[in-house]
Formats: structure tokens, sequence, C-alpha cells
């Protein structure tokens, strides 16, 4: 491999976790679980337009993901400031004292890094990828790349399951589902669309964001308020999901846009083909 690898490398675990098509379902997930934090909700509700250009924000999120782990390393640093500019200009109003604040407060970036990280892990196993527990250990570490292109400090961010854990016991506290979280569940249930494509959300989305919702830990379920079924029944669901995206050829899954892998692959050759069973070799 000749060329610029970027912050990951084809020997690290999230280069081939992330070629995997179940992160789509794992990014829901992690938005759901962001939503339970009042200050990062309220945030996104007054700084972004989700409600009103909902496929054009995934799009932008996903081409973000896939610039930071398969970009160069001047793409993924590049991709890092532009958030870091935008963010520094951003602010918001606490729903419950009124304070003005900023969307860049470290604590707030701590919790959007470890809902995401912790969601893209959750899934990926709980679907069938076959990852050790020090292989998960790995990947958590390997994501302080990406926590540090946000802005915080490497070293205060969990770098193991252990620390993500404990993170997440420390903060369960302050969640809450409010207005803002309730307007985020209705909007995942139904983006808006064009309405031709309804009955398509109705029937194929929907089924995508009950089991995002249904994956995600049992006290969000409780904050929520809305059922989900028994964890083996939804454990079951993933894996079948899994199974049936995976049986989609990989090179036509990465036609779609971002292109990312795809150009990965020119710039690196055919071994760094991303592929969950390479982890660990």
């Amino acid at each position: 491999m000749d060329g610029d690898a970027g912050l990951f490398t084809p020997d690290s675990v999230t280069w081939h976790l992330h070629g995997d098509p179940i992160m789509w379902i794992a990014g829901i997930r992690a938005l759901y679980l962001q939503a339970l934090h009042p200050r990062a909700v309220r945030g996104v509700m007054e700084n972004s337009d989700f409600r009103s250009d909902a496929w054009g924000r995934l799009m932008r999120t996903a081409k973000y993901v896939r610039t930071t782990i398969y970009g160069t390393t001047e793409e993924a640093e590049r991709a890092g400031a532009r958030v870091r500019k935008i963010h520094s200009m951003l602010g918001a109003t606490d729903p419950g004292t009124g304070e003005r604040y900023g969307v860049d407060e470290p604590d707030l970036l701590l919790w959007v890094h470890c809902a995401e990280i912790d969601s893209y892990l959750h899934v990926a196993r709980r679907s069938g990828i076959p990852l050790t527990d020090a292989q998960a250990d790995r990947y958590v570490a390997e994501q302080r790349a990406r926590a540090r292109l946000v802005g915080l400090d490497a070293h205060t961010v969990p770098g193991d399951r252990a620390a993500l854990a404990a993170y997440f016991e420390s903060v369960r506290p302050v969640l809450a589902v409010g207005a803002d979280a309730r307007a985020v569940d209705e909007f995942l249930l139904r983006p808006s669309t064009h309405p031709l494509l309804i009955p398509a959300r109705e029937v194929l989305w929907r089924r995508v964001a009950h089991l995002a919702y249904a994956s995600l830990p049992p006290y969000a379920h409780a904050l929520y308020g809305r059922p989900a079924p028994e964890p083996a029944v939804v454990t079951r669901r993933l894996r079948a999901t899994g199974t049936l995206l995976r049986c989609v050829p990989a090179r036509l899954r990465w036609q779609l846009p971002p292109k990312h892998i795809l150009d990965a692959i020119a710039r690196l050759g055919p071994d760094a083909r991303p592929a969950p069973y390479k982890v660990g070799r």
C-alpha cells in the first residue's frame, strides 16, 4: 500500500467494522441515544434543519463518518476542523435553566461521541460480527482519534468497554425525555419525505427505526416510555437483518454515496477491502 491510509488503516478494527451495512441501523440507534441528553438534543433542535432536510442531514453525517475513517489524513483533519469551526459558532438555551451555552462544551461532545461509539459496537456485535472482547476494546480505543477531531482531549475519552460503561453509569442521572427527545423520536419514525415515498417509509423505514430503538439499553426504553421486544427477540432480528444486508454485494453497496470505501481501495490497493473477518489477522 503506497497511499495515505488516513487516521485508521486496514489493520484497525474500525476499518473493517465500518464497512458493514449494519452500521446504518447503529447510526439510528445513536440518534435515539444522543437525544436523551437534554442539553445535547436542545443544541440540535436550535441549530439543525433535520426536520426539513432529513435525508440530506443523514447523508452529510454519513459522509463525515466515512471521511474520517476512510479518507486521507488531510481529508480527515480538514473535516474535523470544519466541524469544530461550525460548533464554535453555535449555541443553545438550556431547557431547564434558560442558560445559554455553546454546543462545543466538552461534556456534550463527549456524550455525543460515546453514544455513537457504543451504538456502533453494540449493534455490530449483536448482529453477528465476530469480535472478541479484546477487539471490541481496541475499537473503543481507536475511536479516540475521531473524538480528537471534534475537539476533545483524547485522554478524557473512554478507551475500552469498561470505561465506556462507567461513563454511561455516571451520566445517567442527567438523562431525560422532554419535548425535544419526543420530537426526535417522532422524526425518526416518520421522517419527512416525498409523498410518493410515504408507503415505502411506512413499510421499510419504520421497521429499521423500530429495530434501532429496540436495540437501546433498557433504561432508554424506560425514559422514552415505549416498550421493546424481549432482548433475545431483538438479537434474532438484528442477526437476521445483518445477514440479509450482507447478501447485497459489497461493491454494489459501496456505490451509494459517499463512495469513500471504493476511493480508499483504489488508493491503497485491493488488500485494503474492509471485511469483518479480517479483524485480528
